[in-house]
């Protein structure tokens, strides 16, 4: 059974940061491309960051750009979510999300993953 299951969130003051930590089991990790997309209220969930099997490539939202940053440890079966500067706007529920494959592009779209947490809240308070 393919289990992912997100950590690391909580209410954090504007500027803070957190690290959002994804424990995958189930699945072969070192073959999956990892995402980490978010869905605040009202909005459609949207990519964050995304990271290919190796972790060689990666790629970020233009709005988290420079504050976030995604990496893996596949001896871990773990990919992580670094996130500084936080905004008010960061404020959604963050999902890990897994695709299977060892292409050497980044995965940017839902419908590219077959895996997903549960979700893990992230509130930025202003």
């Amino acid at each position: 059974q393919v289990q992912l299951v997100e950590s690391g969130g909580g209410l954090v003051q504007a500027g803070g940061s957190l690290r959002l930590t994804c424990a995958a089991s189930g699945l072969p990790f070192s073959s999956c491309a990892m995402g980490w997309f978010r869905q605040a209220p009202g909005k459609e969930r949207d990519v964050v960051a995304a990271i290919t099997w190796s972790g060689g490539s990666t790629s970020y939202a233009d709005s988290v750009k420079g504050r976030f940053t995604i990496s893996r440890d596949n001896a871990k079966n773990t990919v992580y979510l670094h996130m500084n500067s936080l905004k008010p706007e960061d404020t959604a529920i963050y999902y890990c999300a897994a695709a299977m494959g060892r292409g050497t592009v980044t995965r940017r779209y839902e419908y590219e993953y077959y895996y997903w947490g549960q979700g893990t809240q992230v509130t930025v308070s202003s």
